[in-house]
């Protein structure tokens, strides 16, 4: 099973999801661990190659956790936040783009 790596505030901004959506990102997390889908998700190439988005939806609202799985070595949460319009905002894009090629610059 891979390991799961948080880059920057993602670990404290998943925390702060509430209870019930933040139970269900941690399983559809421990899903692609072992190499499964989750059972909401979309491919978010904007942010780079291998990038998926984590939709989790509860009476709070619209939640996302964007990762990279395709690196042999662990998944990578890029950003977790809650989605407040219908598109995903340009700033938690960026945001997402900026940890991705930190990342990148590292391996």
């Amino acid at each position: 099973m891979k390991a799961v790596v948080f880059i920057g505030s993602s670990c404290e901004d998943l925390a702060a999801f509430p209870r019930e959506a933040r139970r269900r990102a941690g399983h559809e997390l421990f899903m692609v661990q072992q190499g499964r889908s989750p059972a909401d998700f979309k491919p978010f190439p904007a942010v780079g190659p291998g990038v998926c988005e984590i939709r989790v939806r509860d009476r709070l609202g619209a939640f996302r956790v964007m990762y990279v799985a395709t690196f042999h070595d662990a998944v990578y949460v890029l950003h977790a936040f809650q989605k407040k319009t219908q598109k995903t905002a340009p700033a938690d894009i960026e945001l997402a783009k900026r940890r991705y090629a930190s990342l990148k610059d590292r391996r």
